[in-house]
């Protein structure tokens, strides 16, 4: 389950994105947009900048924005900054240990597809895609 700040996450990129030729957005003027809170969109915007996913610049006429072109980022990338792994069982997280069962577990093969589908969808749509066309799903 993607929590409100993988969404958030992906609605701020999402408008960095679509005003990106107006050189730094002030976080203000994001929270409005977007109706999030300033304190926890400053939370959300500190993770993407420590990832190099976005520059910010304080001061005046500072703000934020995108470190690459809308089309450079996908929507699976955005939400393991905001959200850590998005495997749907910890034997599956990246760093997770060796699991005593895996030789014998029926059902591991059913997770491995669905993390498969998961990171394939999330991975196979950028920003760019949806800000082109917000009704955009990637083909199978």
């Amino acid at each position: 389950m993607i929590s409100t700040k993988g969404r958030y996450a992906l609605r701020v990129m999402l408008d960095l994105a679509e005003h990106g030729n107006e050189g730094y957005i002030p976080l203000k003027d994001i929270a409005k947009r977007q109706s999030i809170s300033d304190k926890y969109l400053e939370s959300i915007l500190k993770s993407l900048v420590k990832q190099k996913m976005l520059k910010g610049l304080r001061g005046k006429g500072g703000g934020y924005q995108l470190t690459r072109t809308p089309a450079e980022y996908s929507v699976g990338e955005i939400l393991e900054v905001a959200e850590g792994s998005l495997a749907p069982v910890a034997c599956l997280m990246k760093d997770a240990d060796a699991c005593p069962r895996a030789g014998q577990c029926r059902t591991l093969p059913m997770w491995k597809k669905f993390d498969s589908m998961v990171h394939d969808f999330f991975y196979g749509i950028t920003l760019e895609d949806i800000l082109n066309n917000p009704e955009f799903i990637p083909e199978e």
